[in-house]
C-alpha cells in the first residue's frame, strides 16, 4: 500500500473521528428528555402517577412488568455522567470513544494480514 493511501485513510478516520465526537457533544443537549419510541410504545394505555415513592404507572401496559436494570445505577446511565443531565454531551462523547475502540480493536484484530513475499503487499 502507498504512502499517499496510507495517509489518505488516516485522514478520513481521523476526520470520521472528530466529526463524530462533535456531533455527539454538540447533539446530545438537543436529545430530547421524553421516553424514545420503545419507551413510549410499552407505556401505551398506562399513565404515570407521582406517589411518595416517585412515579408509578396506572393502567394496562407492558411497561409495569419491566425491572430495574442491574446498570441503571451505573456512571453513564440515562445518558448522563453520574446522574447529572447537564452532562449529556459529556456521556455522549465517552461513548463515541468507547464505541470507536471496541471497533478500531474488532477491525485490527480481523484486518487482512498478507505475507512480506506476497506481490500484492507491494502494491
Amino acid at each position: 500500500m502507498s504512502p499517499a493511501r496510507t495517509h489518505r485513510g488516516v485522514g478520513f478516520f481521523a476526520g470520521f473521528a472528530i466529526v463524530a465526537l462533535l456531533l455527539a457533544g454538540v447533539v446530545s443537549y438537543f436529545a430530547d428528555s421524553s421516553p424514545d419510541g420503545l419507551d413510549s410504545v410499552t407505556q401505551d394505555g398506562c399513565t404515570t402517577v407521582q406517589t411518595a415513592e416517585g412515579e408509578r404507572l396506572q393502567g394496562s401496559c407492558l411497561a409495569q412488568d419491566a425491572r430495574e436494570h442491574p446498570l441503571e445505577k451505573g456512571p453513564l446511565a440515562g445518558y448522563a455522567v453520574g446522574g447529572d443531565e447537564g452532562l449529556t454531551g459529556v456521556a455522549g462523547v465517552l461513548g463515541v470513544l468507547a464505541t470507536l475502540a471496541v471497533a478500531g480493536g474488532v477491525f485490527w484484530l480481523l484486518r487482512r494480514r498478507r505475507a512480506p513475499d506476497d506481490p500484492e503487499s507491494r502494491t
